[in-house]
């Protein structure tokens, strides 16, 4: 990229076309999960995950793991996916050896896995980056 760093909608637009690649039975499930861009994590957020800079969450999950969930849970709102611009840029500029839309679907697969109770093997089939 050049000039201006990408906008949350180009964020958006890659971490969509992240998910487009995923397996059918994950797509219509990932489908049910929200996914959010924002500039930074909130400070609850970090608090929560007893992190100081911000800079170190380029993603989040918010939800109950579908391998943990259970029909007598009270539903309590949508799974979430947060991306947050700003940490990602800072490790794709500090790194330099990386495409911006490949960092962003590693995080989105990250995410996800969560979502999904995904082991390192289950991340392997869809993100090349863990070989």
């Amino acid at each position: 990229m050049t000039g201006q760093d990408p906008t949350l909608e180009y964020f958006e637009a890659q971490a969509l076309q992240a998910l487009g690649g995923f397996p059918a039975p994950f797509a219509a499930l990932a489908a049910q999960v929200q996914l959010r861009v924002a500039e930074w994590p909130s400070p609850d957020m970090l608090a929560d995950l007893g992190i100081d800079d911000p800079h170190e969450l380029t993603g989040l999950y918010e939800g109950i793991p579908l391998t943990q969930k259970s029909v007598q849970d009270m539903p309590f709102g949508p799974d979430i996916v947060w991306l947050f611009r700003r940490p990602i840029l800072a490790e794709w500029h500090d790194r330099g050896d990386v495409d911006l839309p490949d960092l962003i679907a590693h995080v989105v697969v990250h995410e996800f896995a969560h979502h999904f109770g995904w082991d390192d093997d289950d991340i392997a089939q869809i993100d090349r980056w863990w070989e």
